[in-house]
């Protein structure tokens, strides 16, 4: 354990996405080429962004299983409004407004229900599902409508040569980062992460924190919806029954942002996501199959955990709490 205690699993991390991209380099021509970097940025930003989402609920020792689903929906319900001929500001306000509730649910559920955040978001982001497939939509797939080819811009235009979805995890990032350094309910937010006790002991308002952690939760997976709507001129609504949120928790936790709450910051979840980008790109072009790929990613996960385990071992709190 002292071994792994004088390491820091984002420089591992780092290095191992370093170490990755030279082996790729040498094994597969054209992987270093400039189109590919770029590519692979893109292909991962949607991912980065969700996992900036996560990662402010995972340093505010929560959990937010409904993040993928809620994104899915509220977006795929922005399209079908459009759809209906809504104008589009209308439309997204009324898309933002819905993901900004259901956030404030879970956050309320979490902090004054006391309901334990991995329960709480789990059955949040099922109703959230059925509730759209029901009463919002009739379809699994929700396509652009002409009247809303603004949005392909954030997910397939280009600003000084570079993918715009790039700028936006750029851009999330950058407020993500400041928000945690330098908004007071940044620090409120690890001071409830590290020990909610002391912090409720120190003043530090918990139950709001712990709404708002997870209403910008609900927002920043609102961007990324988007962006993702723009990208492929639809939303699928099957992403909420999916594997997907599992693999913004390996962004998260695979960057060195502890389970056990109130450590990490921004620059873990980019880190992740840089690894993760290319070991996906990698695969991809080896044609590894997609369900080995989950296998490797499930195996990198649980890794990844059980690493975080060692760094961050659970204290008494938590363990009484239950908590992830």
């Amino acid at each position: 354990m002292q071994v792994f205690a004088g390491l820091s699993q984002e420089r591992i991390v780092f290095g191992l996405a370093l170490l990755l991209c030279i082996l790729f380099a040498v094994a597969l021509p054209g992987f270093l080429t400039a189109d590919n970097i770029l590519n692979l940025v893109r292909s991962v930003s949607i991912l980065g962004i969700l996992g900036v989402a996560m990662g402010l609920v995972v340093i505010g020792r929560g959990i937010d299983l409904s993040l993928v689903s809620l994104m899915a929906v509220s977006v795929a319900w922005t399209l079908s409004l459009i759809g209906r001929d809504m104008p589009l500001a209308e439309a997204l306000a009324i898309g933002l407004v819905f993901s900004l509730f259901i956030g404030a649910v879970n956050g309320w559920l979490v902090g004054y229900v006391e309901v334990p955040a991995i329960f709480a978001t789990l059955a949040m982001g099922t109703l959230v599902y059925g509730f759209g497939r029901y009463f919002l939509f009739d379809l699994d797939v929700v396509y652009m409508p002409d009247s809303a080819l603004q949005i392909l811009w954030l997910g397939q235009g280009k600003l000084f040569g570079i993918p715009v979805p790039i700028f936006v995890f750029a851009v999330v990032c950058l407020v993500g980062y400041l928000f945690l350094r330098y908004a007071r309910s940044g620090r409120y937010l690890r001071a409830i992460g590290d020990n909610l006790l002391a912090a409720r002991v120190a003043g530090v308002p918990a139950r709001p924190i712990i709404v708002l952690q997870y209403v910008l939760s609900s927002l920043i997976g609102y961007i990324a919806g988007i962006v993702t709507a723009g990208s492929v001129a639809s939303m699928n609504t099957r992403l909420a029954i999916s594997t997907y949120v599992y693999d913004v928790i390996l962004v998260v936790v695979l960057g060195g942002i502890g389970l056990s709450g109130g450590k990490g910051n921004i620059r873990n979840v980019i880190v992740g996501t840089l690894l993760i980008g290319v070991l996906l790109n990698g695969m991809t072009i080896m044609d590894i199959q997609y369900t080995v790929q989950n296998v490797i990613k499930g195996i990198i996960l649980l890794t990844a955990i059980m690493i975080d385990t060692i760094l961050n071992p659970r204290d008494e709190q938590t363990a009484q709490q239950g908590d992830i």
